[in-house]
């Protein structure tokens, strides 16, 4: 069993997960902000769910102003780094190379917390070196099998309402060609009793 000096140390590197849903007018930019601290590792994981072509371009700004990730055009995608510096980052899915189209964002954002486990240990943390690295490598495993599991959740409800609209369109159609199937038989039908009519004259 772990012990309780390794649950206190895998709390402590707990992540925050944040998932939303968000709809993207076009011409129109949505952006969100987490406030980290530098070396903090953070994630981005998006896909694009309805509309369009299912493109939509990706930024991530660090509190300097400048790009740590662009993307264009893209359906889906996951990004991981860390933080340069300390302050505000700001992500962004912008809609403005569309012009009639809204599109609908599936993401997540995580911010990974490795501080506070000398704080929880106290000295302790110095004896138990070997301890933490090995919990921080499981924690961090951990977190990437559950970035992996919500981004196949991800695409599997993307690829469902694929199908769904697909799967919609299909039979609506089969509907709208058995009702012209319909429609000219009966056509036919009156027609070639209008041709083999006898006309009696008066």
């Amino acid at each position: 069993m772990m012990s309780p000096l390794a649950v206190l140390a895998l709390l402590a590197l707990a992540t925050s997960a944040h998932g939303f849903a968000v709809s993207v007018d076009a011409h129109e930019k949505q952006c969100f902000f987490e406030d980290v601290k530098s070396g903090t590792k953070m994630g981005l994981t998006f896909q694009v769910a309805d509309g369009g072509f299912l493109d939509i371009d990706v930024t991530i700004t660090g509190p300097d102003e400048k790009e740590v990730y662009a993307g264009r055009r893209e359906s889906d995608g996951k990004y991981t780094f860390s933080a340069h510096m300390d302050g505000r980052y700001k992500y962004c899915f912008s809609n403005e190379m569309s012009s009639v189209t809204n599109k609908l964002v599936v993401f997540s954002m995580y911010v990974e917390g490795q501080e506070g486990i000398k704080d929880t240990l106290g000295d302790e943390a110095e004896i138990h070196d070997n301890l933490h690295e090995m919990i921080q490598e499981l924690a961090e495993q951990v977190v990437t099998v559950r970035r992996e599991q919500e981004y196949m959740v991800i695409r599997e409800r993307t690829h469902r309402m694929i199908n769904d609209s697909t799967n919609s369109r299909v039979v609506y159609w089969a509907f709208f060609e058995a009702l012209i199937l319909v429609l000219m038989s009966v056509g036919q039908v009156y027609y070639l009793h209008r041709f083999f009519e006898v006309r009696h004259t008066v």
